[in-house]
This record gives C-alpha cells, structure tokens and sequence, in this order.
C-alpha cells in the first residue's frame, strides 16, 4: 500500500515537471503561429500546388533555410503543416484544414483574429491582469494604454481596422451556422440594422442569403467610413448608447441592447459540459475581462437573468440556446 502511494506521488510529480513547462511557454505556439502568417507559409505552400520542399519554400518567402526549417518543424509537430512526398519522392511540406484558416483571404480565414489577437497593444495589457482584478472598473488595457480599446482603437486607425478584420473573421464563423440552422428568425423581416456592424461582413453573408432584406450596418463613424460597400447595405455611424437607426430587427453580436426585435449571436458557457469549446469561451471571457472593463461570457443561465431583467421572453432564451447549438455544430465539423 505505501510502495502504491509512493509511486503514485512519484507519477504525479513527473507530470507536474512535463505541465509547468505549458505554462512557462504557452505563449510561444501563438507566437510562431503569427510568424507563419506574417511570412505567408500557407499562401506559399496553396500556390506551389502541391507539397513543397524546404528549398523551394524558402526560395519562394525569401528567407534562410535554416530558421525557417525550424519555424516548420515546430508547426509540423503542432499539427498545423504535415510533411507529404512530392512527385518527384523528395519530403516536402503540405497543408492541413489548419492552415487553412492562417491564409489571410482564406474562405475560413482566422489569420486577422490572430493577428489581432498577438498584437503589441492586445498582449501588453495581459501583464496588468492582476490590476484589473483588484480594480473592477478599469480594464487592463486603460491600466497600459490609458485610455478604452475603442477610444485607443479611434485614434489609431491601422489598429482600427485590424479590429474590423478580425471581427469579420468572427462573423462568418458565427453567422454561417445561424443561416443554415435558424433561417426562421429572419421570417417576415424587410430590414435588419447590425449594430456594431465592423465593415459589414456579417450582413454581406445575410443579405446573399436573404436577398430581401435591406441591411443597415451601424457603427462608430470612423469605423463606417472606411466599411466596404455593399450592395443592399447602408453605412450609418452614430453611437448606440444614443440611438440606433430604426429596422425591423436589431442584430446584436456579443453586444446585448433592449431594442424591440432582437437577434443575439453569442457564446454561451455551458457549466456542466467541460469540453474543448467551453475551454474556448473560458479563454474568451479573460479576453473581455483584460481587453474591456464590462464585457464577459455568460452561461445560459446568466443570460436568463439578463433577458428577464431587460423585458425579454424566455422564447428569446430559447432562440439563444438553439442558434449556439448550431455553432457547437458547426464547431465540431470544421474547427
């Protein structure tokens, strides 16, 4: 029995020696993730056609073969690339659904959201975590930039629009499985206003799907007066704390309003499912919580209380449930 505990204890330190490890560089797989992206590997490897040698790919991105043999053995071991023969039988690289979503133009592209994501001014205020839970009103990143990431994001314009690349990013993830799983919300509706629209991806994707519809994409007005223009589609900045221009309906992605008919996309933490999703939205919600002093993640039961609090229907609630079911779907089959 003693000699059992004894080596159990002994097992358990030897995992804790492999674990600690995650911690002391858990950022470095971020890190060489963006360095993929910004050397373009992806874009390389799709438009070589088929696998491609280290010679060729270095030749191709201009850079030593050394380092970046060393850049790719790391994404090979992480699952991004795979090595694949070419046709003539030399070892080559090739690519996987992954790194798929590292093309910058990709269908499935994530590359913004990355990008965004590992910026300077994102990562900063992840070391001032520890103030932003002793204060609870100030956010990490007012504690590192002095100022919001919206009134930051006003006056930087390149940062600006990262954050509209990456929204939209977001938006096709999100947006897609709602068309294909719950069409019947858009049912009787000849106008749909997205507030905090970015540069009007998200009511692209719905207006090629519901041709019908008239889309207001409302925003801050620098953010509008670079949005892209969109057939069907109206750029309206002002802010929403004031107003937001009248529609039949009211699209709110991980933004909730009281505004007569509302669509809410958002993340939803199931508490009793501990699964890599839910790993996902934990992540999330120290995302709000470092990047904005209000935002968060909520479980459904939280957003019951809010829905309540606000005059919604518990039908609303249901809706929530059923559109994040089709994400969790639509999460399953791609990512």
């Amino acid at each position: 029995m003693e000699k059992t505990q004894r080596e159990e204890k002994w097992n358990e330190e030897k995992q804790v020696e492999v674990d600690i490890w995650k911690y002391i560089f858990g950022f470095i797989e971020t890190i060489v993730v963006r360095c993929a992206i910004e050397l373009g590997i992806a874009e390389a490897i799709e438009s070589h056609g088929n696998p491609i040698t280290l010679s060729e790919l270095s030749s191709t991105l201009g850079c030593a073969p050394s380092p970046l043999y060393r850049i790719m053995r790391f994404l090979m071991h992480q699952g991004i690339f795979k090595g694949k023969l070419n046709s003539q039988g030399s070892p080559g690289y090739a690519q996987t659904p992954l790194s798929h979503r590292l093309m910058k133009h990709g269908e499935h592209s994530m590359a913004a959201l990355i990008l965004l994501e590992s910026s300077p001014m994102l990562l900063t205020p992840w070391l001032s975590l520890s103030a932003c839970v002793l204060d609870n009103d100030t956010s990490s990143f007012e504690v590192a930039h002095g100022e919001d990431i919206w009134s930051y994001s006003t006056t930087n314009p390149a940062h600006g629009q990262l954050i509209n690349e990456a929204m939209a990013c977001d938006a096709k993830v999100l947006v897609l499985p709602m068309i294909h799983g719950c069409p019947e919300v858009f049912d009787g509706l000849s106008s749909l206003v997205d507030v905090g629209g970015g540069n009007g991806t998200t009511l692209k994707v719905l207006i090629k799907a519901f041709p019908w519809l008239q889309g207001i994409n409302f925003d801050q007005p620098h953010v509008v007066s670079v949005a892209t223009v969109i057939n069907g589609v109206e750029n309206v900045g002002g802010d929403m704390f004031e107003s937001v221009p009248k529609a039949d309906a009211a699209l709110l992605k991980a933004v909730l309003e009281n505004k007569g008919k509302v669509i809410i996309v958002d993340a939803v933490i199931e508490e009793a499912e501990i699964d890599k999703l839910t790993d996902v939205r934990l992540a999330l919600d120290m995302a709000m919580m470092t990047h904005t002093s209000k935002g968060k993640e909520r479980t459904l039961k939280e957003w019951g209380f809010v829905l309540g609090e606000a005059g919604f229907s518990r039908y609303t609630l249901k809706t929530i449930h059923a559109v994040q079911s089709v994400i969790e779907a639509f999460h399953n089959l791609y990512i």
